[in-house]
């Protein structure tokens, strides 16, 4: 009778067909892998870093600093940014899918695990000692070894796109935060406008009462004046809500709560820069866009996967292992001394008899056209933002020079030389009143067109580098408003 012991040997195998290469750029140490260049877009399209936190200690230690940063300070809109950069836990959540796919990446430049078989035959033979074959073997996948490099190419890819994804996320964050502040403190400069012009028609009601009381103005006279104060205080009382959810949106759009609410916005929007021409504004917006290189990256990945399709067309695997056999005899229970060693070789793999890749290939080739398309379209969108969003900004600028360099100076003339009638008793204080209010509402028209020019600037860093759909210009005329008390 002959007992059988078989070790068939895959290791080899795997070493000589996938190297023992180890994957560049990952491994335990990279515990921030691919937030470099996140933090770097960050740094170039809003001047703001952007931190990953992922230690208690690493968030203690930044909600200390965003403490020193808010905590009963009046804030800057760059201020506002980069505390929703610190502060923002959804952009911490979209690092750390980052860090899921780093892993996915270093997972797939990893060489496939060998198979090891075991096998016992014949137990409880008395005449064998107890079994009569024992085999063994180690076995390794080919088709996974000899892709490798390209699975973890399109790994590679994958992770190249979650890093531009992360990007996009945290520019998202902080355009949400620059437009939040542009119309909070929009809120509190229109509000500190309509109440002054609240005072003043709250001086016309009285002075339309009295004069009522002695006849001097008629009826329709004290309720027009009446009408108008009331109308001025409903708006006032609009503006101050409004000013209270302005800021409770930019209080969201930086993740503050408890102690660090305690901060305050300014009174007025900055006064309007000088306007440089930008000629290039669609070519910097195609170089810089995250969305954009993400949809190249998608066609190169779909492009690869192609590939890979193509060249697991018919043989989707195939396992090989190679060993060694030790045969020994036995009669009697002694064992004979002659052995025979033999060389082993096996092979497995599927018979394409059924399904023979053709519509895995199909398959691939319409993902493919689709990503082309979806890129082409991608571009398309780009140019249009980019010019969509000069032309808002040179128009916004336009406007608000209009309504500050003529439209406010000549209503101040209006208003100066009505009160020096006024004291010359040449006209009537209504004249006057009336002269105020115009030069008010020119006011408010003109503070609203400011916030329109600084809404349309915060458009162009998003139509360049992306992170977000562009806002609506025009929205600062509708009169945002904001409590004039102090303490906002």
């Amino acid at each position: 009778m002959n007992a059988r012991l078989r070790v068939t040997a895959g290791l080899a195998v795997a070493a000589v067909l996938g190297g023992c290469a180890a994957p560049a750029g990952f491994g335990p140490a990279m515990e921030r892998a691919g937030f470099a260049s996140v933090a770097s877009t960050s740094r170039s399209a809003t001047g703001a870093n952007a931190v990953w936190l992922q230690t208690p200690a690493e968030i203690a230690a930044n909600s200390e600093q965003v403490a020193a940063i808010v905590r009963g300070k009046t804030i800057s809109a760059d201020t506002a940014v980069q505390v929703a950069l610190l502060n923002n836990r959804a952009l911490q959540a979209a690092y750390a899918d980052l860090g899921i796919s780093a892993a996915e990446a270093w997972q797939a430049a990893l060489l496939p695990n060998p198979v090891l078989h075991l096998g016992v035959l014949g137990i409880g033979s008395p005449s064998l000692n107890g079994y009569r074959v024992i085999e063994g073997g180690v076995a390794a996948s080919v088709i996974g070894l000899t892709t490798r490099k390209q699975r973890s190419r399109i790994a590679e890819l994958r992770f190249r796109q979650a890093q531009l994804a992360a990007s996009a996320d945290t520019l998202r964050v902080a355009a949400e935060a620059r437009r939040a502040w542009i119309e909070a403190v929009a809120a509190f400069e229109q509000s500190a406008l309509l109440g002054q012009a609240q005072e003043m028609a709250a001086a016309g009601a009285e002075l339309a009462q009295q004069l009522g009381a002695t006849g001097a103005l008629n009826r329709a006279g004290q309720a027009r004046e009446l009408a108008l104060a009331a109308e001025l205080e409903a708006q006032r009382a609009r503006a101050r809500l409004d000013a209270q959810l302005a800021k409770e949106r930019l209080t969201r759009a930086m993740g503050l709560f408890g102690a660090d609410l305690r901060y305050f916005v300014p009174d007025a929007l900055p006064p309007l820069p000088h306007l440089s021409a930008r000629e290039n504004l669609e070519a910097e917006a195609l170089a810089a866009r995250v969305d954009l290189a993400a949809a190249a990256l998608e066609l190169e990945a779909v492009a690869q996967e192609y590939r890979l399709a193509d060249r697991t067309r018919v043989l989707s695997d195939i396992d090989l292992a190679l060993g060694v056999e030790v045969e020994r005899e036995e009669e009697d229970g002694a064992v004979e001394s002659a052995e025979t060693v033999g060389l082993d070789a096996e092979i497995a793999l599927e018979i394409p008899v059924f399904d023979n890749g053709a519509a895995r290939l199909r398959q691939g080739e319409a993902a493919y056209m689709r990503a082309a398309h979806l890129l082409a379209l991608k571009a398309v969108e780009v140019r249009s933002e980019a010019r969509e969003a000069h032309v808002a900004l040179v128009g916004a600028h336009r406007i608000a020079q209009q309504w500050e360099e003529r439209v406010l100076p000549l209503r101040r003339t209006i208003e100066e030389e009505a009160l020096l009638s006024y004291n010359g008793m040449i006209t009537s204080t209504f004249d006057l009143l009336a002269d105020t209010r115009g030069r008010l509402d020119a006011s408010l028209a003109a503070a609203a067109a400011r916030a329109d020019y600084w809404m349309a600037e915060a458009n162009v860093t998003a139509a360049l580098y992306g992170g977000g759909a562009v806002a609506p210009a025009g929205g600062g005329g509708e009169g945002p408003a904001a409590a004039a008390e102090p303490g906002h």
